[in-house]
């Protein structure tokens, strides 16, 4: 095969992982009624005059499945990791008894279920839109090169290639946001 439709091929494979990447991400924010404790990730502690994740100064444990407990390695630090959760947009009262602090995961309730649904069926769209955008991206540039001499013959397979990639991440993205539903919606 011609290396310039390799490289094409090349280029909207990594953008299409990417875009699966990027969803399986963003999914993993999303509270489904779980204790999971990647729905820190965002939360920011003041530590030595700069901003911190809680991960990098405490342990964080799901004892449960409705608990993620935070232990300070320092304990003067309990107050900051209490009031970064607080200000943050986690959405749940932390509960600090001194030495550690217990997030307690609300149970969702049917609407809030149907709505992170919706949510998920929203960025999942998000992420089909980029992986067709990158096989159209790909077959443009394919018949780009046919114009300026690459077999015709070489141009088709390649923009079938460029399809079954396509369809290999159409086929991941569904799986991702369906195991995310199911996720969800289970009570």
């Amino acid at each position: 095969m011609n290396e310039d439709l390799q490289l094409y091929l090349d280029m909207a494979e990594d953008a299409m992982k990417h875009a699966a990447n990027h969803l399986e991400e963003s999914l993993v924010h999303i509270r489904a009624g779980k204790a999971n404790i990647r729905i820190l990730d965002a939360v920011r502690v003041p530590y030595y005059g700069g901003l911190v994740p809680i991960q990098n100064i405490a342990t964080i444990s799901t004892p449960d499945a409705k608990t993620i407990v935070i232990q300070a390695w320092e304990k003067n630090m309990i107050k900051e990791i209490e009031k970064a959760i607080m200000n943050s947009d986690v959405g749940i009262t932390p509960d600090n008894n001194g030495e550690l602090i217990r997030l307690g995961i609300p149970a969702l309730t049917e609407d809030r279920r149907k709505s992170l649904a919706k949510q998920v069926h929203g960025e999942g769209e998000d992420a089909r839109i980029s992986i067709r955008n990158a096989r159209r991206e790909a077959i443009d540039e394919i018949k780009k090169l046919v114009k300026k001499g690459v077999s015709e013959d070489l141009g088709k397979d390649s923009e079938v290639l460029a399809q079954k990639l396509h369809d290999k991440y159409m086929k991941r993205i569904d799986e991702i946001v369906a195991a995310k539903e199911r996720e969800i919606m289970t009570v």
